[in-house]
């Protein structure tokens, strides 16, 4: 039944490529004096993409060679219009021939014997195969031709990927930069000042002060919680302890704002997966909490394919910076992974960060 529906399909697309590759001449020899034109590359481009997504293909015509293309594929679509037509033209003869046989009747002068039946049939069935191979054959012939002339140089391609992966390289380490900056922060203004004034009740106490004993308790549990901040903004030890829903359990319990969290994938993800979602959260939550002014923050993580996607909202006052220290560091750690950061906070709310994480 599958060989069927896939045999359907390749008839349409090859009988649909044919009505296309004439739209395409007819459109050709209108536009090639205008060639130069940037209406004319633009009409090149948009049927070009027509054709890439006709033949399912992962390409994005934007080389400029689109014209040509839509030339070049003419006669590639005008033969497997031909195909098609004999197909079709050998499907209604062996249809008449078995109806006309099917009733005794002779077919053109020839009476239906079995001599007769079994090479007429024979024919058919070769005739059939060399169709079909003739429709496959005129498929492969336009994707390979899209390939050639609408696919990026792979020279070019690799020059790009190894921009790509410097920008992203650059970007991780700069993220690395920004964390270690702001843990210098947290530790100088918080937990340093903390013990400090902790050493200073110590010494008031053994100068005989035994009420501030209950002051140097409370003083060292406070610094003991900051220790524990700044220790899990370092890396979460939950995350290999209890795993990842149960990390993003505790960053819903720390937070200063309701935080919902739904469709984290109870099953462990790669390390580096993991620990990425899991700051992307962790920094939504805490700028939601500090700068927006939200009363509820939605938390989505979920399976797509090969990737993981994570999604905060919060409906807070919007006008989130994407440039700013955080989301600019977080941007930096999901290019690390070759996935993708988009942050979409406009004046009013809501404020949604999406990190598409690659997982396979």
């Amino acid at each position: 039944m599958r060989a069927v529906v896939r045999g359907l399909r390749l008839l349409g697309a090859v009988t649909l490529g044919a009505f296309t590759a004439l739209l395409g001449l007819v459109f050709v020899l209108v536009a090639l004096p205008f060639a130069g034109r940037p209406w004319a590359r633009a009409a090149a481009r948009r049927l070009a993409a027509l054709e890439v997504r006709r033949l399912g293909l992962d390409l994005s015509p934007q080389g400029g060679g689109e014209l040509g293309y839509l030339a070049a594929r003419v006669p590639v679509g005008v033969l497997g219009g031909l195909v098609v037509l004999l197909l079709g033209y050998g499907t209604v003869t062996a249809a008449v021939l078995a109806w006309t046989w099917g009733r005794g009747l002779p077919f053109d002068g020839m009476p239906p014997a079995p001599p007769l039946i079994a090479y007429i049939g024979l024919a058919g069935v070769f005739l059939l195969f060399l169709h079909l191979s003739g429709l496959v054959g005129a498929d492969v012939l336009e994707r390979r031709l899209a390939v050639r002339m609408l696919a990026p140089d792979p020279t070019e391609a690799l020059r790009r990927r190894i921009t790509e992966l410097t920008e992203s390289r650059a970007g991780a380490l700069a993220a690395v930069d920004s964390e270690r900056r702001r843990i210098e922060r947290d530790l100088h203004d918080g937990v340093q000042q903390r013990l400090v004034a902790l050493s200073m009740l110590a010494g008031r106490a053994r100068r005989g002060r035994p009420e501030l004993l209950e002051q140097l308790h409370e003083q060292a549990q406070q610094a003991l919680t900051e220790l524990r901040e700044v220790a899990w903004r370092v890396y979460p030890s939950a995350l290999d302890s209890l795993g990842f829903a149960e990390a993003l359990a505790g960053v819903a319990e720390r937070a200063g704002v309701p935080v919902k969290v739904v469709g984290a994938p109870p099953e462990r993800l790669p390390r580096t997966v993991e620990t990425a979602a899991y700051f992307v959260v962790s920094e939504a939550v805490t700028n939601a909490d500090k700068h927006s002014g939200a009363d509820l923050v939605t938390v989505e993580v979920r399976e797509q394919g090969t990737m993981v996607l994570v999604r905060v909202e919060d409906n807070g006052a919007g006008g989130a910076d994407a440039t700013g220290d955080g989301l600019s560091g977080l941007a930096g750690r999901v290019a690390a992974l070759d996935g993708r950061l988009t942050v979409t906070s406009p004046d009013g709310g809501p404020t949604v960060i999406t990190a598409e994480l690659p997982c396979g």
